[in-house]
């Protein structure tokens, strides 16, 4: 079984990298997350890979880092899910946030990911809540305080761009509101930042 390459980009697809590893050629199939972490063609590259061997095929899929392969790794274990469609929920979602809509058991989030349906994201939140990898599970409640604070400062900017005001003083002014202390609350804040647009 092939666990590891280390190469020469020989091609770069957003679904598929050709690795050149002295001379051979290894086809490896890769979620969005990882094509966007591989240097241009020629570049060195080192993947993880989970070797998947069926009757009439053996396919060799790769990741930019060992998380993303131990998340694909639990996905495909999971009954009805291969490895095409754990391809797809990375290319949708980051590992950080998938961990928090799963222990969220945020369905809606994970039917945004193209190719799974409500049934789909209702089984991988079921099978996946208690078997997360460690640094995934550990990072869970510190994703889910950041994906509030990018929520919150989203709201305040569109609030604010809403109201008529030009997008660089919008973004300064909720910027320098969500620096200041005291509580996190958005009619707080909106106040703070519309306070720093009329000094």
């Amino acid at each position: 079984m092939i666990a590891f390459l280390r190469g020469r980009l020989l091609e770069r697809h957003p679904n598929r990298l050709v690795v050149d590893v002295q001379g051979v050629g290894y086809e490896v199939h890769i979620p969005l997350s990882t094509f966007y972490r591989m240097p241009e063609d020629g570049g060195e590259v080192s993947l993880r890979v989970h070797t998947h061997v069926r009757e009439d095929a053996l396919a060799l899929f790769g990741f930019a880092s060992s998380l993303e392969l131990q998340i694909f790794e639990r996905l495909i274990a999971i009954s009805g899910i291969g490895p095409k469609l754990a391809l797809a929920v990375l290319s949708g979602i980051e590992a950080g946030d998938l961990a928090v809509a799963v222990q969220r058991g945020d369905i809606a989030r994970l039917t945004a990911i193209p190719g799974v349906g409500k049934k789909t994201a209702e089984r991988i939140c079921l099978e996946l809540k208690d078997r997360l990898p460690v640094a995934v599970a550990a990072g869970t409640a510190e994703a889910g305080s950041d994906a509030a604070a990018r929520d919150l400062r989203a709201d305040l900017l569109s609030a604010l761009l809403n109201l008529g005001y030009h997008r660089a003083f919008a973004e300064r002014a909720v910027d320098a509101a969500l620096k200041l202390p005291g509580e996190t609350t958005f009619e707080r804040r909106l106040k703070q930042a519309l306070g720093a647009l009329t000094k």
